[in-house]
């Protein structure tokens, strides 16, 4: 069983100033990208549990829409994924605890009603990408946050995957690299995953204004 104090070393700690530097960035650009998000000992653990997952074939090919215009289109993306719940997937609690501290801080600064988390396991084959789209639907608007979590330890630009984000006539693309954060405004931000040369890994979810309920995206 992991110890208490296990669970407490792995977190990155940060001060309140840092969290609003990070939030006031996020109201003014409507994203905000926060590098080394997570330490080097949380990095191997989630890359472990990862690996793990991969290996026992637990993801699945991911799908667009939301309940029941859910549909699965490898022409549009072409990603798989695994769903994570935090009363199950105990060995990435050191994570849950991170980002839950995040959501507290969120609350707390920018008076945002925050519930609950959803979140999967991302991988993107070789070859693979995700069509332009926004993460907040009419079917269920329950999607304040995004955010993604990298955990490609040796990114290089050739493999390009970056994540683009599509705002008025600008374009910022942010590559996947290892322990980056992004967080971003989930409803109208238009952003895809270019097509990717390398296998692609991530931790996405979102801050839902309600609790998780049926019908995972």
């Amino acid at each position: 069983m992991t110890s208490f104090t296990h669970l407490f070393y792995t977190m990155n700690f940060y001060s309140d100033e840092t969290y609003i530097s990070w939030l006031d960035q996020l109201a003014e650009n409507d994203y905000v990208i926060i590098d080394d998000f997570i330490s080097e000992e949380l990095f191997g653990m989630i890359s472990t549990y990862f690996e793990k997952r991969l290996n026992e074939n637990d993801l699945a090919k991911a799908g667009i829409g939301a309940l029941g215009g859910y549909t699965v289109d490898k022409q549009i993306r072409g990603d798989y994924v695994y769903w994570l719940d935090e009363s199950k997937d105990n060995a990435l609690q050191p994570f849950f605890n991170q980002m839950n501290e995040l959501v507290v801080k969120i609350k707390r600064f920018c008076f945002l009603s925050i519930s609950d988390l959803e979140c999967h396991l991302a991988y993107y084959p070789k070859g693979s990408f995700y069509k332009k789209h926004i993460d907040q639907f009419k079917e269920r608007n329950n999607r304040i946050l995004s955010f993604v979590l990298y955990l490609n330890p040796d990114w290089k630009p050739e493999h390009e995957g970056e994540l683009i984000i599509y705002k008025e006539n600008d374009a910022v693309k942010v590559s996947p690299i290892k322990s980056r954060l992004i967080l971003f405004k989930s409803a109208g931000l238009e952003h895809e995953v270019a097509l990717t040369f390398n296998e692609r890994l991530s931790l996405t979810g979102w801050m839902l204004n309600n609790p998780v309920g049926l019908g995972f995206l």
